[in-house]
């Protein structure tokens, strides 16, 4: 159990415990809650936190300092924990010469890969295990879960185990600014910050929507290049992910603009400046957080599962479209639909049933808040919650 501002909650991830592994995870999951959990059990742990200005100076003045240290104190140690180790990306070579000629193991923490990707930091050639951590998942909350909560909220620890909703608004509203001013303005990412905030804003809005560069940069007054980047940036410092366009042809996908989605609800609507109005049922907005979150989810549970699966989306010229379409090597083709509508019927399966018809082998599924599960033609109408487990395990 993993202890969260006084909750305790378990979570899904699981590194094996004789390898060194990184860590990513954006701020505010609970690496660092995590990692004092799993090495609980009688494991003597140097913990180095390069979050800490005078630490952080003290190894990016001299990396080699860490090998004099634990040559010197080669039997003191079992686990070195590295939190935030982007902060100084030459540590890891000296973390490879002492895993090589010592055999020690490492937990390397980090909230942006950016740098480590940029820098062409030496990444350990497979001798660290790659886990993510990401805001906290529906089996972790358990019976705290709650989907209303988690549409307008997210479910980052701070957020979930905070009771009050304006310091879950200020705690969110920080978060935005901290992502700003510490990832990006400090680590001197962008050359200007006021198209960079502009465009998290209107980014936000566009959660979800395939992406136009032209008309985003034409916003911002930024060139196209530039908000493709600025999108690259997203990715790079573990606040959102894409979703690609699914087709045949790798060449024809990459014709076709992606969808971009932030890695958590609450975070998302903070920077669209939206946490003063909460999703309602049965409106557009609902829908769009419902989906949001079940995508979130599936990402979240595939990575957790170790499922090598990767995810698209499609949409025909006809303006037809199914939400995510998961490829399972050696399972059928997964369509998924995803309705936040509380009673399914054919309406809401029509489209996807006519779509499964173009591919040989695929299984079909509706995702909805109705909790009778039903066979429509093809389609298997599920449950949210029992479709992302039936979708991901196949």
């Amino acid at each position: 159990m993993h202890d969260y501002y006084g909750v305790d909650y378990h979570r899904q991830l699981t590194p094996i415990k004789t390898t060194s592994f990184f860590l990513f995870g954006a701020r505010g999951t609970g690496k660092t809650t995590f990692l004092k959990s799993f090495f609980a059990e009688n494991l003597r742990v140097l913990w180095i936190n390069l979050l800490d200005p005078e630490t952080e100076d003290k190894y990016a003045r001299s990396p080699d300092v860490l090998i004099q240290q634990l040559r010197q104190e080669k039997h003191l140690w079992d686990w070195i924990v590295l939190d935030e180790v982007q902060k100084v990306p030459r540590l890891l070579d000296c973390v490879h010469l002492l895993i090589e000629e010592q055999k020690k193991c490492f937990a390397l923490t980090g909230s942006s890969a950016r740098k480590l990707k940029r820098g062409g930091a030496n990444l350990l050639a497979g001798r660290a295990f790659l886990n993510h951590l990401f805001p906290l998942t529906h089996p972790e909350l358990g019976q705290d879960f709650d989907l209303n909560h988690a549409l307008h909220w997210g479910t980052l620890p701070r957020v979930v185990t905070t009771k009050n909703e304006t310091e879950k608004s200020e705690y969110l509203r920080t978060y935005a600014l901290s992502y700003l001013k510490e990832e990006v303005w400090a680590e001197h990412i962008v050359q200007k910050l006021d198209p960079f905030r502009k465009f998290l804003e209107i980014a936000a809005q566009c959660n979800g929507e395939p992406i136009n560069y032209s008309n985003i940069a034409r916003d911002v007054h930024a060139e196209t290049k530039t908000v493709q980047s600025y999108y690259q940036i997203l990715e790079d410092t573990l606040v959102g992910h894409f979703l690609e366009a699914h087709h045949g042809s790798i060449r024809k996908r990459q014709r076709q603009a992606p969808k971009f989605y932030f890695f958590d609800p609450g975070v998302t609507r903070a920077l669209a400046r939206t946490l003063g109005s909460p999703p309602v049922h049965g409106t557009s907005d609902f829908g769009r957080a419902f989906e949001h979150f079940v995508i979130c989810e599936a990402f979240r549970l595939s990575s957790y599962l170790r499922k090598d699966f990767s995810f698209s989306y499609l949409r025909t010229k006809d303006q037809v479209e199914i939400d995510l379409i998961v490829d399972r090597p050696g399972l059928p083709l997964a369509l998924v639909e995803i309705k936040s509508t509380d009673r399914v019927d054919e309406r809401h399966t029509r489209g996807l049933e006519k779509i499964s018809k173009s591919f040989k082998k695929t299984e079909s599924f509706c995702l909805s808040r109705d909790n009778t599960p039903k066979r429509i033609g093809a389609v298997n109408a599920l449950p949210w919650q029992q479709g992302l487990k039936e979708v991901l395990s196949g």
